[in-house]
C-alpha cells in the first residue's frame, strides 16, 4: 500500500496513529505527537472529490475481516491485526481478507473514554451486584473488554401525517329527580407535516438486537462524519441489514409517534377510539453510521461444551449507559441462604431453651 493511501499516518514520523478516546485526539505512540481531526486532515492537500476516493478506497483496501472458526462471528478490524479473540466466545479468530462490497459508513460517533475508563466502570458497575461469581469482575476479566464500533442506520425524513379516529363527549345533568346523559359522536381528522430526526436502528444480527437497543440513545450532537482514523485501536461491526430490510419497521415507528404526536392535539373528549395513522414520506435520509459499544462476555462452563453459556454485558461507549445480563453464583446464594437457615435455627434454639 502506498504512502498516500494511510492518510492515518503520523505526519510527523510516519508511524502508526492511534485514536485516544480520553483525549479526542490521534495520537502516535512513536514521537508522541498528537492530532485533532482537523490538523490530520489539514496535512492533506486534496480535493474534496479526490479526498472522498481517497477515503473510499482507503476504507476498502485497509479493513479486513476475522472469521471465528467457534461460534462464526464477522468482525471488520484493520490489516495490520495479525491475532486476536472473539469477544463473543473468546476462542483465537483468523483473518479472512478484505471487505467486499459498500461498506464505508457515512457517520460515525467516536468513543468518549479509553478502555482503561471502560474497565473501571464495568469493575464498579459489577462489584455492586452481590450475586455474580468473584471472577465475573476481577482484574483479568475486566481486561478482556473490547472497543467495537457497531452498525446502524441513522434516519431523518419529511412526511405528511394524517390521524381519523372517534370521539366521544358525556353531558350529565338533572332536572327534579330525573338524571339526563348526553353522549355525543364526534369523526376527528388531524393532519401535519411531521419531520422526524435520528432514527436510529440496529443495522447488524436480530440476535444483538436487544442488546444493541439497549444502549441507546446516544445524543445527536455526537454524529460526525465518518473518518477512519477514529477506527484506529478499535474493531467495527459490518452491517447484515441493509435498509430495505427495515424500510417497514422504520416506517412502523414514524406512523407510531405520528399517532402520539397527533393524538395529543385531541382533547375536551371523554374517549377517542378507532384511531388510524398514516404517515407519507416525502423525502428521507438514511445514513449508515458506526457507534461506539464496549464489549464484555463471560462464559459460565456447563459439564459439555454445548451447556457452556455466554452472557454479554455492553456499555454505551459515549454515555456510559449499560446493558447486561449478568451470571449468577449459585453458591453465593446457598451460602446467603445458608447463612439464612443457621441464623434462623439459632433464634429458635434460644427462644426454645427460654420457654424451658
Amino acid at each position: 500500500m502506498s504512502d498516500a493511501t494511510v492518510t492515518y499516518q503520523c505526519p510527523n514520523c510516519n508511524a502508526g496513529l492511534v485514536f485516544d478516546a480520553a483525549k479526542q485526539k490521534f495520537c502516535c505512540e512513536f514521537c508522541l505527537s498528537e492530532f485533532t481531526e482537523v490538523e490530520l486532515s489539514n496535512t492533506a492537500s486534496k480535493s474534496t472529490a479526490d479526498k472522498q476516493k481517497l477515503e473510499d478506497d482507503e476504507f476498502n483496501e485497509h479493513m479486513c475481516e476475522y472469521h471465528c472458526p467457534n461460534c462464526g462471528a464477522d468482525i471488520a478490524v484493520e490489516e495490520s491485526t495479525a491475532a486476536d479473540y472473539c469477544y463473543y466466545c473468546h476462542n483465537p479468530v483468523v483473518l479472512t481478507g478484505k471487505l467486499s462490497g459498500q461498506m464505508k459508513p457515512q457517520k460515525i460517533i467516536p468513543f468518549k473514554f479509553d478502555k482503561a475508563s471502560a474497565e473501571e466502570k464495568f469493575l464498579k458497575y459489577a462489584k455492586k451486584k452481590k450475586f455474580v461469581p468473584s471472577n465475573f469482575f476481577s482484574k483479568e476479566q475486566a481486561e478482556k473488554i473490547k472497543g467495537i464500533y457497531f452498525p446502524f442506520w441513522v434516519t431523518d425524513a419529511d412526511t405528511d401525517c394524517n390521524m381519523q379516529a372517534k370521539a366521544t363527549k358525556v353531558r350529565v345533568w338533572r332536572v327534579g329527580n330525573t338524571e339526563y346523559t348526553e353522549t355525543s359522536r364526534y369523526d376527528i381528522f388531524r393532519k401535519g407535516d411531521i419531520h422526524f430526526e435520528d432514527i436510529v436502528t440496529s443495522a447488524f444480527s436480530e440476535e444483538n438486537k436487544k442488546m444493541l437497543e439497549g444502549i441507546l440513545p446516544y445524543p445527536s450532537d455526537s454524529l460526525i462524519g465518518f473518518s477512519m482514523p477514529y477506527l484506529l485501536g478499535f474493531n467495527a461491526k459490518k452491517r447484515n441489514i441493509e435498509r430495505e430490510a427495515i424500510n417497514g419497521e422504520v416506517n412502523g415507528r414514524m406512523n407510531n409517534y405520528a399517532g402520539q404526536l397527533l393524538k395529543g392535539t385531541v382533547n375536551g373528549y371523554n374517549a377517542v377510539t378507532n384511531i388510524s395513522t398514516k404517515v407519507f414520506v416525502q423525502s428521507s435520509n438514511w445514513d449508515y453510521t458506526l457507534m461506539p459499544i464496549w464489549i464484555l462476555t463471560y462464559i459460565r462452563k456447563g459439564k459439555t461444551k454445548a451447556k457452556d453459556k455466554t452472557f454479554t454485558f455492553a456499555m454505551n461507549g459515549y454515555t456510559e449507559k449499560i446493558y447486561g445480563e449478568l451470571p449468577i453464583s449459585f453458591a453465593k446464594i446457598a451460602i446467603l441462604f445458608g447463612s439464612i437457615i443457621l441464623g434462623a435455627t439459632a433464634i429458635l434454639t434460644i427462644l426454645g431453651g427460654l420457654l424451658l
